[in-house]
């Protein structure tokens, strides 16, 4: 049976558009692979998650990125990352890392998220071949007929059905194309609130980023490319409502005994914003001609601030099968099937490296601090290890798609 001639019917159709969902837009778009774009936001407008968080890039990420197009449209400069210092407060050692000893002349980049948002958009724009539904809601999947996957959405024109030979939901931690789908999820409160904000220190940052560990979870301090901090500082939850409350003077206080003195004394922060830390796994990342990318399929925890960069990495090894021999059928089972093998080693990796290390550092047990030091000693002397976490912080993880692996810096 052919489809009716009034269904749109596309190559692809990714339903959310949020840093992961565009940026694989962009890449299948450039590629020649017709897409359509499902986003909740009207035209003119960033979706709520590009707001002033601190997006930490891996040198990876930066390389897709300019790759794509992207990096060239970011109105403020990037905060190159030069060294990672890190130390867990109440422990003996530390780990320092400095790109130079690597060969490199940074191990990733730090964005502001809204200015990242809106680079992505002007590279959407640029782009032929790419029909967005805005502001558009999936509303379910009406089953799949001659090969192609049917979804409802609702918008100003009311609910209509399109079809795509793939579905893509990129739709986030409550993804609602997970859900349509049928595919369940494990999650674990990790009973922590991360605070973001941006710090002025009466020093500028010199690339260094600096992280310190606590019973109640890590804070950060991110060097910006506007001479500023991006700070994350995690308390536990049931101390999220009081530290919202504080006044300047008393959060500055907070987060100068958490994290020391190492950059100088912090002088002025800007607003504010919370995140609940919530880990989502899903149980599977595809489906009958349908794959979940980013935080639609595992919200990790950001220690590390890894999550973007697993997700793109995601959308990237999608975009590179279907251009190396999916252009006909992106949504066949063997694509598929190799996406799933392809990310495996990579998402569980990651998902040990940041979970675990949450759970480690995080933990108080008396009985733990004498390991915690022996790690971080270790990780301070012992070459092969450092490398394994420099290759880990920089993308560099599992099966490397194509445009991550070209010369940033």
């Amino acid at each position: 049976m052919n489809a009716p001639q009034d269904l749109q019917v596309h190559d692809v159709a990714i339903v959310g558009g949020g840093p992961v969902g565009a940026s694989l837009a962009i890449a299948l778009a450039r590629a020649g692979t017709g897409v359509a774009l499902v986003e909740a936001s009207p035209a003119g407008a960033l979706p709520p998650v590009f707001d002033q968080r601190n997006l930490s890039f891996a040198a990876a990420t930066v390389n897709a990125l300019a790759a794509l197009g992207v990096m060239a449209h970011l109105r403020a400069p990037a905060g190159p990352i030069r060294r990672i210092h890190v130390s867990r407060a109440g422990d003996f050692g530390r780990v320092l890392l400095d790109a130079a000893d690597y060969d490199r002349a940074w191990f990733g980049q730090v964005v502001v998220a809204s200015d990242f948002g809106q680079a992505l958009e002007a590279r959407l724009a640029e782009l032929p071949g790419i029909v967005r539904y805005r502001p558009a809601r999936f509303v379910g999947l009406d089953g799949v007929e001659d090969g192609l996957r049917r979804l409802r959405i609702a918008d100003a024109q009311g609910e209509r059905v399109l079809a795509a030979r793939l579905l893509v939901g990129a739709d986030g931690a409550r993804s609602a194309v997970r859900a349509a789908l049928a595919i369940g999820s494990d999650e674990h409160d990790f009973g922590q609130t991360l605070f973001v904000a941006r710090l002025r220190g009466e020093r500028a940052p010199d690339g260094t980023a600096w992280e310190r560990f606590g019973d109640h979870g890590p804070t950060a301090l991110l060097p910006r490319g506007d001479r500023h901090y991006g700070v994350v500082h995690g308390v536990a939850s049931g101390d999220a409502a009081a530290v919202a409350a504080l006044d300047e003077a008393a959060w500055l206080q907070r987060l100068q005994r958490a994290i020391g003195w190492r950059a100088g004394r912090l002088l002025a922060s800007g607003e504010r914003s919370a995140y609940p830390i919530v880990q989502v796994l899903a149980a599977a990342l595809v489906g009958e001609r349908a794959v979940l990318l980013g935080n639609a399929a595992q919200s990790i925890h950001p220690l590390g601030a890894q999550g973007f960069n697993l997700g793109l990495r995601d959308a990237l090894t999608l975009a590179e099968l279907i251009e190396d021999g999916g252009r006909d059928d992106p949504g066949a089972d063997a694509l598929l099937r190799e996406y799933a093998a392809r990310r495996g080693p990579d998402r569980e990796q990651t998902l040990g490296f940041s979970g675990g290390l949450a759970r480690l550092t995080g933990n108080p047990a008396p009985l733990l601090r004498p390991l915690r030091s022996l790690g971080l000693l270790a990780a301070s002397q012992a070459a092969p290890l450092q490398s394994m976490l420099v290759g880990g912080a920089m993308g560099f993880r599992g099966q490397v798609p194509r445009l991550c692996r070209s010369q940033g810096a």
